[in-house]
């Protein structure tokens, strides 16, 4: 049997959605086409790191084409490899402190290649430190758990967003699918079954506190007739993706959350997080934004 290449998605790509874990088989782990999607990717640690290693190994592999030219850099102890790594670190950043130069045709040309190497370089480096500052990026709140609760007489499915950050999240939208266990058709074909949840509300003009997102389970629900036992038996996943504009930044972002059978709790409601003060002020209490209550309570 030929061994199938496994690659494993790094967690960036399922952040907001749990720990799930997707294996991809028959698939390169790297391509170069990918490099900058790649470079914006990894972590800062990685990148910084990434850097650092470029640097450090360039700087190395200059130094050692410097000794391989002979004495050819004023004041510098002949053969000493100090020296030239720190000659190399000064060219490659264009310090030029004066005390050491090239002297002879060879030096002089690989300070040329140095110095190109240093524009291109950090050039490069500078564009991609500004394009991860950049990136847009959303903090939105979801509720660790969602409900399934009666709502004037109609079960729903029930979970809540809110924007941590103290701006508003403009037209934001928000799109519900559910993924159901595979079904097989007559002819053999295997397919997983994804279906939208319809809202009561799918977008606002600001999203600012918090927003109840609520399905009515009726009878066009995907989960219509489904009881506590049926929905553990499915095992489904709710896909959550809610997309807007930030108006600090005037850029799109969008956040994603997945919620499980296991996160899913009947008969409870949400505990109520918003309030009014006494100076008219609206309150909202974030420590409770979570938690959940007996109906009736």
């Amino acid at each position: 049997m030929n061994r199938k290449k496994r690659q494993r998605l790094r967690p960036s790509v399922v952040k907001g959605m749990k720990s799930v874990q997707f294996v991809r088989l028959g698939l390169p782990h790297f391509h170069w086409d990918d490099l900058y999607h790649w470079l914006l990717m990894i972590s800062w640690l990685e990148f910084l790191g990434l850097i650092f290693i470029l640097y450090l190994v360039t700087n190395l592999l200059f130094a050692f084409a410097y000794l391989a030219g002979g004495d050819g850099i004023a004041n510098a102890q002949p053969g000493d490899f100090q020296d030239a790594f720190f000659f190399s670190i000064q060219t490659m950043a264009t310090i030029g402190y004066g005390s050491m130069y090239p002297t002879t045709p060879y030096t002089h040309l690989l300070v040329a290649i140095e110095a190109l190497f240093g524009l291109l370089g950090f050039a490069i480096a500078t564009g991609l430190m500004f394009a991860r500052f950049s990136k847009p990026t959303a903090r939105v709140l979801f509720s660790r758990v969602a409900v399934i609760c009666p709502y004037n007489g109609v079960p729903t499915l029930m979970f809540r967003v809110a924007n941590q950050r103290n701006n508003w999240i403009v037209e934001a939208q928000l799109r519900v699918t559910i993924v159901l266990p595979s079904e097989v058709t007559s002819e053999g074909h295997s397919l997983r079954r994804l279906y939208d949840l319809k809202l009561v509300r799918s977008q606002t003009p600001i999203l600012t506190i918090s927003w109840m997102a609520m399905h009515e389970i009726d009878e066009t629900s995907p989960l219509s007739g489904v009881t506590e036992d049926k929905l553990a038996e499915w095992n489904p996943e709710i896909i959550v993706i809610l997309t807007g504009l930030d108006e600090t930044v005037s850029q799109t972002i969008h956040a994603r959350h997945l919620y499980g059978a296991s996160d899913i709790l009947w008969n409870v409601r949400f505990v109520d997080v918003l309030s009014r003060g006494k100076d008219g002020d609206r309150h909202i209490d974030y420590t409770h934004f979570h938690d959940v209550t007996a109906l009736g309570k």
